[in-house]
Parts: C-alpha cells; sequence; structure tokens
C-alpha cells in the first residue's frame, strides 16, 4: 500500500538520483587521501565533474535512450554547481562562472570519450589534477578506481545506472 507520504512528497526524478549517486561516489575520502585529489573546492569539483562526465558517457552509450537521462544529469549538476556558488556569494558573476563549470564538464566528456589503454594516465591526470605531477602509487589508485568505475557502469543497465546502483 502506497503511504500516505508519498503523494505530499513524490520521487526525486531519475536524474536526481544518478547525481546524488555522482555526489556520493565524488565525497569518498579514498579520493583526497590515496589519490592526494586536494580537498579544496576545486578538487572536489574535479572529482565529481570526472565521474559525472564518466556516467553521461554511460548513459549516452545506450543511445536515444540516454538522451534525456544524460541531458536531465547536466541539469542537476548545472543546478547544483548554481546553488554552490551561490553560497559561496558569487552571485555578481555567476553566470560566466557556472558557464565555465559546465564547459569544464563538457571538456572532460570529451576527454574520457578518447580515452584508450595507452592514455588513461594521461585522462586521469587532466581530469583529475590539472596535469600536475602526482606520485606513481598516487596516480595508479586513481586511474584504478576509475578504470573500475567505468566498467561497473558498462556492466549496469540503463536503469540501474539511472537508479544510482553503481555508487
Amino acid at each position: 500500500m502506497p503511504s500516505l507520504f508519498a503523494r505530499l512528497w513524490p520521487a526525486p526524478p531519475p536524474s536526481s538520483v544518478a547525481y546524488d549517486a555522482a555526489v556520493n561516489v565524488a565525497r569518498q575520502p579514498h579520493w583526497y587521501r590515496a589519490g592526494a585529489v586536494p580537498d579544496t573546492m576545486d578538487g572536489r569539483f574535479a572529482v565529481l565533474a570526472t565521474v559525472c562526465a564518466l556516467v553521461a558517457l554511460r548513459l549516452e552509450a545506450d543511445g536515444e535512450g540516454g538522451n534525456a537521462p544524460g541531458v536531465a544529469l547536466t541539469e542537476a549538476f548545472i543546478a547544483d554547481m548554481d546553488a554552490q556558488m551561490r553560497q559561496e556569494g558569487f552571485d555578481a558573476t555567476l553566470g560566466k562562472k557556472v558557464r565555465h563549470l559546465v564547459g569544464s564538464l563538457a571538456s572532460r566528456v570529451d576527454r574520457w570519450r578518447g580515452v584508450t589503454d595507452a592514455n588513461w594516465n594521461e585522462v586521469v591526470r587532466r581530469s583529475l589534477y590539472r596535469d600536475q605531477p602526482m606520485a606513481d602509487d598516487t596516480l595508479a589508485h586513481s586511474v584504478d578506481r576509475l578504470r573500475g568505475l567505468r566498467k561497473k557502469l558498462a556492466a549496469l543497465t540503463l536503469d540501474k545506472v539511472i537508479e544510482g546502483h553503481w555508487a
């Protein structure tokens, strides 16, 4: 029997569930400890944008069926970035900053679209560390985690990806 409260508070749209899953993955401490991504706004953004890029590419792989969820994921990302920037007091330049952040996500999607076995380290370094030199074990940690995430996403059905079952 459906709950009375379910009618008062509708379920969140699937895009926000997938985006929430991406946020949960990006908040995992291993990125900042073993992966040595700076635990700053920029570092946290780099991890979140990288995870969202991998999810967006997985949705894209489903063709037309992944289009609407991919757009919805991007919209959830934009809404969150807008809210975060407002909270940090960037109201005067908000539109320009959010456009820059969306461009950063788009460039990551393009970068990850071209990843091959030969350039994984380079793509991870650019996506997470802005080409900063990293210790081999640090980079290996992040490469391993992102390969695992990509593999997990590829193994799931579209519905499971949208529902965040990969987080």
